[in-house]
């Protein structure tokens, strides 16, 4: 739902994600500094009948070096059921708090007017959409676009505004489907692929993963020239949980990454009105 607005309210319930990665495990730079990317994210979504849809909320703290991203969206979705599959259409804003601590910044040259010396930060507002067309166990689709207004913040440094804070417009693409073992239902292989790409930049994902009784599951993703991802996980009831190690392979002997994942989805039990019977058969 990070990535896709239109997701909001798919599932049956209100579901609950959480997700914690630290790539490339115990970076650090020539002075010691841990500087690894972390990323933490929590997602909280439901249907909403009332709205012919759902609503959801997204919370992300990005880490990466001497910058840090805190964000929060929330996005709505109208549904439309199809004689195929359920067709989501979405949008959302989010905002966007992003800090810089150039205290801990070394320039070539001392002084470096251009630099600041102290932590910095300024409040961003952007605005996201997309669609999303799913059948439950059988495929899904979506194509999606966050930060379509690719707001700029104030200068920092210099009033000569060398360098701006500013969002980055990304494209989303992504797809899946399951496929049934015959004669062993009991086993699915998922597929899936996603496209993410700011234009200036592409990445490419694949992945494979073999489910056995809907609840224990393994698999494989491959990140286009980055790293390959080991996928394990189970589910207990309406709880899972997930954990992934990438292994880098773009041979800059950097460490590999770290990735869990849980998730929780529970129903909404309806309203119960009470009935009453005229019959007398019935008292």
């Amino acid at each position: 739902m990070f990535s896709n607005p239109a997701f909001a309210g798919m599932s049956e319930g209100i579901c609950v994600n959480g997700l914690l990665r630290e790539q490339w495990s115990g970076f650090k730079d020539a002075d010691g500094n841990k500087v690894a990317p972390q990323d933490l994210l929590i997602t909280v979504d439901s249907p909403i009948k009332v709205l012919h849809g759902g609503l959801g909320l997204s919370i992300i703290q990005d880490k990466i070096g001497f910058e840090t991203n805190i964000g929060v969206q929330l996005a709505y979705a109208f549904h439309a059921e199809l004689s195929f599959a359920t067709l989501g259409i979405g949008a959302g804003f989010n905002l966007t708090n992003r800090t810089i601590d150039f205290s801990k910044f070394k320039p070539l040259v001392e002084g470096d007017p251009i630099l600041l010396t102290a932590e910095t930060g300024d409040m961003l507002f952007d605005a996201n959409f997309g669609i999303f067309l799913s059948s439950p166990g059988r495929y899904y689709f979506g194509l999606s676009a966050i930060n379509l207004l690719e707001s700029e913040g104030k200068n920092l440094g210099t009033d000569d505004g060398v360098v701006k804070y500013k969002t980055d417009r990304t494209f989303f693409l992504t797809g899946g489907y399951t496929f049934y073992l015959p004669g062993n239902p009991k086993f699915e292989i998922e597929t899936s692929a996603l496209i993410q790409s700011d234009v200036a930049s592409t990445q490419y994902n694949i992945s494979g993963v073999v489910k056995y009784n809907s609840r224990f599951w393994g698999g494989v993703n491959y990140r286009f020239q980055e790293s390959v991802g080991l996928l394990v996980g189970m589910s207990v009831k309406s709880f899972s949980i997930g954990y992934s190690y990438d292994l880098n392979i773009m041979g800059l002997g950097v460490p590999g990454s770290h990735e869990v994942a849980l998730n929780y989805c529970f129903k909404l039990k309806p309203d119960r009105s009470k009935t009453s019977y005229k019959n007398t058969r019935y008292l």
